[in-house]
């Protein structure tokens, strides 16, 4: 069995410790198989500024970067003759390509469904995260409906590829979403030793950009602060985008917000570990793996429903709470539930890490691993 993974770029850990993890369920299960991730590139341009943290990082998985430049630097035309070299060289018997968004690899798909290679399709979408034109949904159709086996985050994944015609059998694994969860566990346990005093706090990690949502956010948390002015709740802000002005300025006067500024991936739980609940506001969000950091660290969190994360890790008055992104008055509720309940806390993080035990990166790997196995046999 030769495994041949299309990812868009090197510098996404999460996925990396996914692709490890991969990797070392073949070697201990099918020692005879070869597994190859073909990283098209080393980041996207968002990420330049972070080269030196992610140098750092360890790739345990055989990968090959095709375009060592931003994803945002490499042509249609370059992409599209580097993915079928790869793929000629790798000779895979089994193809797995990341969603339907680059036609480079949706052509790659196609010349391998040709060559009798079977193709697994990985999809992060859901039906809430963007408003669709019927156009766009039939060639989705087709494509999606191409892939011998899909991939997908979550339940509201897989119910937007049932959406477009994917038979049930065919979605092979539903909890993709998975981060590193023993060093982020780790991270947060070590920085909680060192937070000198208890203290409360709402946190919000993630870009500063209008779809998430964040206008809103800091109007509840000034509306909090004016209906109950003795509470000692803190607002922190975690991240960097083109908002960022435009929200500060909005804050000015209020000394409980805090801008953060953006940080790497690795420095989040020790934010966490001085925050107490997560709030994740977006209007569009196919997923939101920040909630899975903020679980594992033991969070209760406060999510929108239109993230692609709430049916999965959201069960309502457990670990935290939803509400309709539009909705003020219900964030604000559910704000002022937490800082009238602290006594609470403790029992939904709690319950947080139960509900987020499915997302495990070994579990999930090995789900996927067996698929590739099964696709290979038929």
């Amino acid at each position: 069995m030769r495994i041949l993974i299309v990812h868009n770029q090197l510098w996404a850990h999460y996925k990396s410790k996914l692709f490890a993890e991969i990797h070392q369920s073949l070697l201990k299960r099918h020692p005879e198989s070869t597994l190859l991730v073909a990283q098209i590139a080393l980041y996207e341009a968002s990420r330049k500024g972070m080269q030196n943290k992610e140098q750092q990082y360890n790739y345990d998985y055989p990968y090959r970067v095709l375009h060592p430049t931003s994803l945002d630097d490499v042509p249609f035309k370059k992409r599209l003759v580097s993915l079928f070299q790869t793929f000629h060289s790798f000779r895979p018997t089994v193809l797995n390509i990341t969603g339907y968004f680059d036609w480079a690899q949706v052509l790659l798909m196609l010349y391998a469904r040709l060559r009798g290679v079977k193709v697994v399709l990985s999809s992060e979408s859901s039906v809430a995260d963007h408003n669709r034109s019927p156009w766009k949904e039939f060639v989705k159709r087709l494509i999606v409906n191409a892939a011998n086996a899909c991939f997908c985050f979550g339940s509201s994944s897989a119910h937007y590829l049932r959406s477009l015609g994917v038979p049930d059998e065919r979605i092979r694994v539903r909890h993709a979403a998975v981060i590193d969860e023993a060093i982020i566990h780790q991270k947060y346990q070590l920085a909680k030793a060192e937070v000198a005093a208890p203290s409360y706090a709402f946190v919000y990690v993630g870009r500063l950009a209008k779809e998430k949502n964040l206008e809103l956010l800091l109007q509840a948390f000034m509306e909090l602060k004016t209906s109950t002015p003795h509470h000692l709740w803190s607002l922190r802000i975690v991240g960097s985008g083109p908002e960022e002005d435009h929200l500060k300025n909005l804050a000015q006067g209020c000394t409980n917000i805090v801008f953060e500024g953006s940080h790497a991936w690795h420095q989040i739980p020790s934010l966490l570990a001085k925050s107490t609940v997560l709030i994740l506001p977006s209007i569009s969000e196919p997923w939101g793996l920040v909630v899975n950091e903020a679980m594992v660290c033991g969070m209760p969190v406060i999510v929108s429903e239109t993230c692609g994360c709430a049916v999965d890790l959201l069960q309502e008055g457990v670990n935290g709470f939803t509400f309709r992104p539009q909705d003020r008055e219900a964030l604000l509720r559910h704000m002022a539930w937490f800082v009238q309940h602290p006594d609470q806390i403790a029992t939904m993080g709690d319950a947080s890490k139960e509900i987020i035990l499915p997302f495990s990166s070994k579990k999930v790997a090995q789900e996927m691993v067996d698929t590739f196995r099964q696709l290979n046999r038929n």
